[in-house]
């Protein structure tokens, strides 16, 4: 392992939410940005109630399905403070449904304030805990 400088772990951080806003980037972009023993914590919110921890495959999975289901989608990224190897990030992000799926509607919006941590160790991410806060349906 080797110590990132903050300017490296900032980058990383900013490919990583440029990469998985992109509807149009691959697993392969993304792979190119996180390390294989990747771990993913989502604490609980309205579209995970239950939160979750998710490895690398059920990271990648979880990116097919967000393409399948959103038309658009981006992070608005506010604010991205390094110490050492972490990043705090803070966050908008916006998706645009583009398939009934469920309790959500093609053409419906939903938005979520987003605060995060990762860790960025040789390059890539290996750590990514996130607080979505999202706003109510129809609130926009």
């Amino acid at each position: 392992m080797t110590n990132s400088t903050a300017t490296e772990v900032e980058s990383v951080v900013l490919r990583y939410f440029a990469t998985v806003s992109d509807l149009g980037s691959s697993a392969d972009d993304l792979l190119a940005l996180v390390a294989p023993g990747l771990r993913v914590v989502e604490h609980p919110n309205p579209i995970t109630p239950r939160g979750a921890v998710r490895d690398l495959e059920q990271t990648l999975q979880g990116l097919r399905a967000g393409k399948a289901l959103l038309r658009e989608q981006v992070f608005d990224v506010h604010e991205v403070l390094t110490c050492s190897d972490r990043a705090a990030v803070r966050a908008t992000w916006r998706g645009v449904v583009g398939v009934d799926a469920g309790p959500y509607r093609a053409g419906q919006e939903l938005v979520a304030h987003v605060a995060a941590v990762l860790t960025v160790q040789d390059g890539r991410v290996v750590d990514h805990e996130t607080f979505d806060c999202y706003e109510p349906v129809g609130a926009q």
